[in-house]
C-alpha cells in the first residue's frame, strides 16, 4: 500500500507526497485581490513541504464572497498577483491549486474576530441574492432571493470564467466548492432546497447544478490538469438532509464528468447540527466514497499527527490527507512528519543546516 510520502500522479500532475493544504479563509483581501499576506501564507506552506497548496474559497462573483475580505477570481485584474503567488508555490516543488466558490445564502458575513454575523450594506455588505430557495441560514441571516433559471445559468458561466482565470494565473488544480452549506451544497440538501422545478425535488434535480458547473469547467480546464470537488458528505441532520448514501451516489457520477478526486468534508447546512468532532471524525466518509464510488478521495478534519495521516493512506482510507489548522500551527509540518516517519524528504536547501 502507498504511504504518506509516496508521490501521487493524477493526470499530468505529480504530487511529491500525499499532503495537501486545505483552503483556509484569511479575510485579508480588498475587493477580492490577493496580497503579500497571501503570498507569505501560501508560500510558506509550499516551502514547508506540502504537495498541494490550495487557496482559500475564492469567489467566482463578488456577491458570492463569504465576507468582504474574501479572495476573488471574478475579474481579470485578480490574475496578476495570483500568478506571482502560484509561480512561487510551484518553484518550491508544490502544486498550486485554487478553490472556486460561491457562498450563496451564507454570503456577506464578517470575519470571525468581528463576530461572524451579517454585514449591513452601509458597512460594505450586500444582500445575498443567490440561493436555491428564499430560506435564510438562521434567524439572524438575511432572507435570500431565489435564483431563477437565468441566474443559475449565470452562476454556471461564472464558474467557467473563474476557471479560465485560474488557469491564466498558473493554477494546476482547481477545486469546485460544493460543501459547507454554500451555494452548490444548498441545492443538494432538501433542508435548503424547496424548489419544484428541474433543480429541486429529486436527487437528480438537486445535483443538476453541480453537473452543469463541472461540464462548463471541464470545457476550459485542460485535460492534463486535475479537477477536484469538495462536498459535505452529510448534513448531520437527524432526518431529511443530505447524507453519506447520497454523497456516494453523487460521487459515482463525478468520474465520468471529469472529476479526479472528491475532497470529503461535512456539515454547514444546519446552524446547530450535532457533530461528533474528534480526531479524524470525517475520515470514514473519504473511505466509504473511495470504496463505493471508485474515485480518489482526500480525508480532512482533525488530522494532526504524522502517524495518523500516514495510517489513513496506508489503510487505503483516502489517497491524500488535507490539513488546515495544523498547517497554521506548523507550516513545516510535512518536513517534521517526514522526520517522525523516517522518510527521505528533502526540505529547501536554504534551511539545510537547520533541518
Amino acid at each position: 500500500m502507498p504511504h504518506l510520502f509516496e508521490p501521487l500522479q493524477i493526470r499530468g500532475v505529480r504530487f511529491r507526497n500525499r499532503i495537501g493544504v486545505s483552503p483556509m479563509c484569511q479575510y485579508s483581501s480588498e475587493d477580492g485581490f490577493a496580497s503579500d499576506w497571501h503570498l507569505v501564507h501560501l508560500g510558506s506552506r509550499a516551502v514547508g513541504g506540502a504537495a498541494l497548496v490550495m487557496t482559500e474559497a475564492s469567489a467566482v462573483v463578488a456577491e458570492g464572497r463569504i465576507s468582504p475580505g474574501d479572495l476573488g477570481i471574478w475579474k481579470d485584474e485578480h490574475v496578476e498577483m495570483l500568478k506571482r503567488i502560484f509561480r512561487f508555490v510551484e518553484e518550491q516543488g508544490a502544486v498550486p491549486a485554487m478553490q472556486l466558490a460561491h457562498a450563496g445564502r451564507k454570503a456577506s458575513t464578517s470575519a470571525p474576530w468581528k463576530g461572524g454575523g451579517p454585514v449591513a450594506t452601509d458597512e460594505g455588505g450586500w444582500r445575498p441574492v443567490f440561493a436555491p430557495s428564499a430560506q435564510p441560514f438562521d434567524a439572524d441571516s438575511i432572507v435570500p432571493q431565489e435564483l431563477d433559471a437565468a441566474g443559475i445559468r449565470a452562476v454556471v458561466e461564472a464558474f467557467a470564467s473563474a476557471t479560465q482565470r485560474a488557469l491564466e494565473a498558473g493554477a494546476r488544480v482547481v477545486e469546485i466548492h460544493a460543501a459547507h452549506g454554500y451555494l452548490l451544497h444548498e441545492f443538494f440538501s432538501p433542508l435548503s432546497n424547496s424548489r419544484t422545478d428541474e433543480y429541486g425535488g429529486s436527487f437528480e434535480n438537486r445535483t443538476r447544478i453541480l453537473r452543469e458547473v463541472i461540464e462548463a469547467v471541464r470545457k476550459v480546464w485542460p485535460e492534463t490538469h486535475p479537477l477536484f470537488v469538495r462536498i459535505s458528505a452529510t448534513d448531520w441532520a437527524e432526518e431529511g438532509g443530505w447524507d453519506i448514501d447520497q454523497s456516494v451516489r453523487l460521487s459515482q457520477q463525478l468520474g465520468a464528468l471529469g472529476v479526479d478526486l472528491v475532497d470529503c468534508s461535512s456539515g454547514g447546512t444546519l446552524p446547530a447540527a450535532k457533530i461528533p468532532i474528534g480526531a479524524g471524525y470525517q475520515v470514514p466518509f473519504a473511505e466509504r466514497i473511495k470504496r463505493d464510488a471508485s474515485i480518489a478521495t482526500a480525508a480532512v478534519g482533525m488530522i494532526t499527527t504524522p502517524e495518523q495521516a500516514d495510517q489513513i493512506i496506508r489503510n487505503g482510507q483516502a489517497d491524500m490527507a488535507f490539513l488546515a489548522r495544523q498547517m497554521l500551527r506548523d507550516p513545516y509540518w510535512p518536513l517534521h512528519a517526514a522526520r517522525t516517519l523516517r522518510q527521505e524528504f528533502a526540505g529547501p536547501v536554504q534551511y539545510g543546516r537547520a533541518l
